[in-house]
């Protein structure tokens, strides 16, 4: 657990979602290996380097057997993917300021990610996202090229304020993210800058560009470390 910050809005906790079957991935793709750490390891690990507490929701049929580095606590989920977030929502303090919510999916995550979507939040946001620009160009599926200056990829982790966090999930709603939950509930997303290198890994060969992004990321720090 990071060393508690003195911040008048209180303290920052981010929950790691990490309870997925991984059915597309072809197996629990969050207990696979990057390098000397797991993907929920490594994650986590980020996470608590910037955060006052780390809840790690786990597949129920992995809460008794694996343990989580860094994890303050751990929990099973849900059904879903936002009911994994309300139980990893129930394990954090009711005086966490900020709260984040963040994909063990999405290992290579750094801490400058985090911070900027935290001081978004401190700075007033109630909703505060990494987002990346669209390289591709896009075509709706009824036909034309939609602009793609327009449009913008979500990453993980996003920020909240933890009262609106709080709120648009007393009703329990669904959703594949939580910031279009609080935005359906009235607060407005800010956006922040993302990190193209924050790739979600879904399938094998995302699990293979992310090693080979983290071996660079790793080598590129280590050197940094060793340099006069």
């Amino acid at each position: 657990m990071a060393e508690t910050r003195e911040h008048p809005r209180g303290t920052t906790w981010c929950i790691v979602v990490a309870g997925g079957s991984g059915r597309r991935f072809g197996g629990a793709k969050q207990f696979e290996r990057i390098g000397d750490e797991r993907v929920v390891d490594r994650a986590t690990r980020v996470a608590a380097s910037v955060c006052d507490g780390v809840v790690v929701v786990m597949p129920d049929s992995a809460i008794d057997d694996e343990i989580v580095e860094h994890a303050t606590v751990t929990v099973s989920g849900g059904d879903t993917r936002s009911g994994s977030v309300r139980r990893g929502l129930a394990m954090v303090p009711l005086d966490a300021a900020v709260v984040l919510v963040h994909d063990a999916a999405r290992p290579l995550a750094s801490s400058d990610l985090f911070e900027r979507v935290i001081g978004a939040v401190h700075a007033g946001a109630e909703v505060a996202v990494p987002v990346v620009a669209v390289a591709d160009t896009i075509r709706d599926v009824d036909g034309g090229v939609v602009d793609r200056d327009r449009l913008r990829a979500v990453q993980t982790p996003q920020g909240f304020a933890a009262p609106a966090l709080r709120a648009a999930h007393t009703a329990e709603p669904e959703g594949t993210d939580d910031a279009g939950l609080v935005e359906a509930a009235g607060a407005r997303v800010v956006m922040v800058e993302g990190e193209p290198t924050n790739l979600k890994i879904t399938g094998p060969h995302d699990l293979a560009v992310a090693t080979l992004l983290a071996e660079l990321a790793d080598g590129a720090s280590d050197a940094a470390d060793s340099s006069p």
